[in-house]
């Protein structure tokens, strides 16, 4: 177990109660669009429900990996499997080596600041394929519930299911939920082993990596508190100084 898994999980049960406890059901009333999705300078799209806007890092955090966490720039990824929407394989290398890839991993449908990071995502889809880039969002729902994500916030990129944490775990931003936040979640309506069909307890801790066609990562960035995600602006000024590009 990393060093971050054990120190996620004091952060994590931290904070959990205050989001997940404010989150809404199925069908209720939308939240105000992101910052994230604001700062993009593309049209914003009406927000769907499930989300609660997060804080943007300050300058001096942008493109840090926590400790113990992630795979560094200048390091090639392992071309690790997960599964796509209709619960076929699909290998790392099989997208990057089409163009580059922003993937971003996220805690699970069920959070509404990973909601709120896909819809923001989404509604700046032209500005990462303006640079070339394609986003690819990963967590360890199921297919199905992956879907459903997908379907709810008009996802236009690859979302694929980790639901074997194989992915995580090469990554290294696994964060293993002990059997006390695993209880509170179940009384708040999250129940883990429902949404990913395994019984591992692990979800990811919010990352992005930046990987290019050749599968190194020319920026990373990871945070285990997960009120806090990179903006999209500066997420794209990221991708700008990296000077990548697919064409």
């Amino acid at each position: 177990m990393s060093t971050l898994t054990r120190a996620g999980g004091w952060l994590f049960a931290a904070v959990f109660v205050a989001s997940v406890g404010c989150s809404k059901p199925e069908g209720s009333a939308a939240e105000t669009p992101t910052t994230s999705a604001r700062s993009s300078g593309a049209p914003v799209a009406a927000p769907a429900p499930h989300m609660k806007e997060y804080a943007d890092p300050p300058a001096d955090r942008i493109g840090v990996l926590a400790p113990g966490t992630g795979i560094p720039v200048g390091q090639k990824v392992p071309d690790v499997h997960a599964r796509d929407l209709e619960g076929k394989d699909v290998s790392l290398s099989s997208l990057y080596t089409k163009g580059p890839i922003l993937l971003a991993f996220y805690r699970g449908g069920w959070c509404p600041y990973c909601s709120a990071e896909n819809h923001a995502l989404a509604t700046a889809y032209a500005e990462y394929q303006r640079r070339g880039v394609t986003p690819v969002t990963v967590s360890v729902d199921t297919p199905d519930a992956e879907a459903r994500t997908k379907a709810t916030y008009a996802i236009p990129f690859p979302v694929l299911s980790d639901s074997d944490a194989t992915m995580i775990e090469a990554f290294h931003v696994v964060n293993k939920v002990d059997d006390a936040m695993l209880a509170k979640m179940k009384g708040f309506g999250v129940d883990l082993e429902r949404a990913s069909g395994k019984t591992h307890h692990e979800i990811a801790i919010p990352s992005l990596f930046l990987v290019d066609r050749t599968g190194v990562v020319r920026w990373a960035h990871s945070d285990p508190d997960f009120k806090v995600r990179p903006s999209t602006a500066q997420i794209l000024a990221a991708i700008d100084a990296a000077k990548i590009t697919g064409r």
